[in-house]
């Protein structure tokens, strides 16, 4: 597969919504073979991606997230974006058990989670608001499926 392929969904910041976008990734990113692992991996970044959107971006509700989803040659590029509140410390938000609503339980690991099951993310702010997640990860089964045609 050597051209670029996307998909991109829209929907309200709404927790119900998290195993849809998880779903939608994971069906869009079968073309390129993934093991049972890697494809985990995706689907378990991308909940975290929207549950942080969900719980921190929106604190009175009534806000959208935008997933994209792009295939190219062996990798996946996510991208998870909201037009929320923003992070005013992003590197500090990045650190494994930082939160900022530790009386909710809250762990402060998504960005950990992300970065240890994605082979790199980036975090910046968004054009307006919010903040921009995204996500890269290698699909190293692309060279069997394409050995083995």
């Amino acid at each position: 597969m050597n051209k670029t392929n996307f998909m991109e969904v829209t929907f309200k910041a709404l927790s119900v919504n998290e195993g849809f976008a998880r779903v939608a990734v994971a069906g869009f990113c079968l073309p390129l073979n993934p093991s049972i692992d890697e494809l985990g991996d995706i689907k378990t970044a991308v909940s975290e991606a929207v549950t942080n959107c969900v719980v921190h971006a929106y604190p009175k509700g009534n806000g959208m997230v935008t997933v994209r989803c792009e295939l190219e040659n062996d990798e996946v590029k996510i991208v998870v974006k909201d037009s929320g509140i923003g992070i005013k410390d992003i590197e500090r938000a990045r650190e494994p058990f930082f939160t900022t609503k530790p009386d909710e339980e809250r762990s402060g690991m998504g960005f950990a989670v992300m970065e240890s099951f994605m082979d790199r993310i980036e975090v910046k702010p968004n054009e307006n608001s919010g903040l921009v997640v995204t996500m890269y990860k290698r699909i190293n089964n692309v060279v069997a499926k394409v050995e083995n045609a």
